[in-house]
């Protein structure tokens, strides 16, 4: 299923703002059409009433009523309707008469408004609709006789019904008034929404932009502090915090930039008497054969370990230029295949150490020099650590932007422990922390990564399907400069 992208806060703030509006204008206009509904009602219902309660009370009946006189009273009743126009009916044990010829009586006049009537001979009144569902108020008003202070019922009971289409009009046209005027109320409504949500976004939006600033290496990046709500601690927050991080990182780049200057200085410094040393330990070797065994084992000691010294100040050189941003790709030209091979032969790797699978044809533009740097580190790694046979493999990828050269590097050893992996290229690290001596520098791996890295290229570590380690070289067959 389509996963459904989440509302901006923007939009979540508008609606909220225009529910909150909208509810306030549904309750209130609910609350007004009950309030008003009830009043228009209840002040015909009074009138209608207390009038025909007063009129029955002032009628002049001769008793027993006959039909003739039954209608008589009931057409003047008739005639004197509030507060609108009404049909009365009278009944009087089995007759009945109505102020509308030929009907003597009507539908909207229930039994229970009769029982009512007469049997607790008072007023009663009852809202109604008729089949064709129009509103009715029928009122009934038992007429009572008084004679030496004795009252009592005459059996006469009069009835109006009253239509209550204005009335039903009038509830209607409020309704309508208050539909056709929520709709403006809440377009009217977007107005202060839109302005609300842009003073809450507005710093949202300055902290957003000052962040992604502040991640691309911008840490002089500041918010500008308005009020003194929460948003604007926020921001005070965010500037503290950024102030803080400038300092610290500004410490930590001087300290770095320190580190490098010493390790390039004394890297320098060494290089000179080194190269001396070494000349003269080359002399030294060539008549170790004529001194006694413990001078010429003294000797070559110090010259095996002049050697590391050596290796260990070019290496140090090497990753300063990397820190410096120095380091250049001089790019040739040159067969893969070739160069391999010549890298195996430069170091007598050429032998059944070695097992390589070189297609033929494979050109690629780069640095001759740092990919014979590259390929022996990590041949020259497999052999010291791993185990032979090591074996490498050349092949062609397709990319995202052309081929791409792919070289495998896997010795026979036990493998990479897992804890080693995630530090496998760092500077001076040794996977086995009780070997304290090494014939290398510990710095071979990181700069044949920082290397690969010139040349566009990734470099990864892990171990083999069926055991070993395995380097993976993965680089452009044409690096840029």
């Amino acid at each position: 299923m389509r996963r459904i992208a989440p509302l901006g806060l923007r939009t979540r703030l508008i609606a909220a703002f225009l529910l909150v509006a909208a509810i306030s204008a549904v309750s209130t206009a609910a609350l007004t059409y009950q309030q008003a509904r009830n009043a228009i009602l209840k002040q015909t219902q009074d009138t209608a009433v207390s009038t025909l309660r007063d009129q029955v009370e002032q009628l002049d009946m001769r008793l027993p009523l006959d039909q003739p006189e039954l209608q008589r009273v009931v057409s003047e009743l008739g005639k004197r309707g509030k507060p609108h126009p009404w049909i009365v009916f009278g009944e009087y044990g089995s007759v009945r008469v109505s102020t509308n010829p030929g009907t003597p009586t009507s539908t909207v006049i229930t039994e229970s408004l009769r029982e009512r009537v007469r049997g607790h001979e008072y007023t009663a009144f009852q809202r109604v609709e008729d089949q064709r569902g129009n509103p009715w108020l029928t009122v009934g008003v038992p007429a009572l006789f008084e004679h030496n202070g004795y009252s009592g019922a005459t059996g006469a009971v009069f009835y109006a019904s009253i239509p209550l289409s204005s009335e039903k009009q009038t509830v209607e046209a409020m309704v309508e008034a208050a539909q056709q005027g929520a709709v403006p109320g809440l377009a009217i409504a977007v107005v202060p929404a839109l302005l609300a949500a842009r003073s809450v976004l507005r710093p949202v939006r300055d902290m957003r932009r000052a962040a992604q600033r502040l991640g691309r290496g911008r840490l002089d990046t500041r918010i500008q502090v308005r009020g003194a709500d929460e948003l604007a601690g926020l921001a005070r927050t965010f500037n503290e915090t950024a102030r803080a991080l400038e300092q610290s990182v500004s410490e930590l780049r001087d300290a770095e930039t320190r580190a490098r200057r010493f390790a390039s200085d004394v890297s320098h410094e060494l290089r000179t008497p080194l190269a001396g040393m070494l000349a003269v330990t080359e002399v030294l070797d060539e008549d170790a054969a004529h001194l006694d065994a413990d001078t010429a084992k003294a000797l070559r000691l110090v010259s095996a370990e002049t050697g590391k010294l050596a290796v260990l100040v070019e290496d140090l050189m090497e990753i300063s230029r990397f820190d410096a941003r120095a380091a250049e790709l001089n790019l040739d030209e040159v067969d893969i295949g070739e160069a391999v091979r010549k890298t195996l032969e430069r170091r007598q790797w050429d032998d059944e150490r070695v097992v390589t699978e070189l297609p033929d044809g494979v050109r690629a533009r780069l640095d001759p020099r740092r990919f014979d740097v590259v390929l022996a580190n990590l041949v020259g790694n497999a052999l010291r650590h791993g185990g032979a046979p090591v074996r490498v493999t050349v092949r062609t990828v397709p990319g995202e932007d052309g081929e791409r050269l792919l070289i495998e590097v896997a010795d026979s050893g036990p493998g990479i422990a897992p804890e080693v992996l995630p530090h496998i290229f760092d500077r001076f690290f040794k996977a086995d922390a009780a070997r304290t001596r090494s014939a290398g520098s510990g710095l071979g791996l990181a700069i044949t990564l920082e290397n690969v890295r010139l040349h566009g290229g990734t470099l990864q570590a892990a171990n083999g399907p069926v055991g070993g380690a395995l380097f993976t070289l993965d680089m452009p067959l044409e690096a840029r400069v």
